[in-house]
């Protein structure tokens, strides 16, 4: 599969409607914080996904191989841009994302011993594997945004969604407001003084 993709999270992009999830790696999720080497809490999950449309953008269309498909019905390939960089291992290298052993028998052993060593990304400060913080979520009842973006607060299921756009006054919690810039388009005008906190009144 070819074409212009759009950015869903760290690792998954969609192209021509079809949402393709890079295989053998794994990044923060969207609503996931790390804290960065001086012990301050950061969207790592967004600025992945940031860092991961700016590589994109470089140099398109992306080129996906398909391997599998995912529970959540995604196609699961291996990526490359136009000019041949191969997606998975850019993002590994950059401490974007984690090898993933379990899916990518250790293809990426080297390129992620690299990043840790040269503290890039995540490695620059501290965090929790994301199939360790969306396993936490399941097992508290929580939602993981993938792929469809239900959080079950408590007892009760809400969903959110990106429209009609919201102002802080409009929100009723912290996680709602994370999960806004995290996953919306307009999600940063939450964040006025860009510290990666939304709705500073919620959270």
């Amino acid at each position: 599969m070819e074409g212009r993709a759009s950015v869903i999270d760290g690792d998954t992009v969609e192209i021509a409607g079809q949402r393709i999830r890079f295989n053998g790696i794994d990044a923060p999720e969207s609503r996931q914080y790390c804290d960065d080497a001086k012990g301050f809490e950061y969207p790592c999950g967004r600025r992945a996904a940031e860092a991961l449309d700016t590589f994109l953008a470089a140099s398109r269309p992306l080129h996906c191989t398909f391997v599998d498909r995912d529970r959540y019905g995604r196609l699961v390939g291996d990526c490359e841009r136009a000019d041949g960089r191969g997606v998975q291992q850019w993002l590994v290298e950059q401490g974007l994302a984690l090898d993933w052993p379990k899916y990518s028998s250790g293809i990426y052993a080297s390129q992620q011993a690299a990043a840790k060593a040269a503290m890039r990304g995540i490695w620059a400060g501290s965090f929790q594997e994301p199939w360790d913080w969306r396993a936490e979520r399941h097992d508290q009842g929580l939602s993981t945004g993938k792929p469809l973006g239900l959080v079950s607060p408590s007892a009760l299921v809400q969903s959110w969604t990106c429209q009609p756009r919201r102002t802080c006054s409009q929100i009723s919690s912290c996680d709602e407001a994370r999960w806004y810039l995290g996953n919306c388009s307009w999600g940063g005008k939450l964040d006025r003084d860009k510290d990666g906190i939304a709705c500073e009144t919620l959270c």
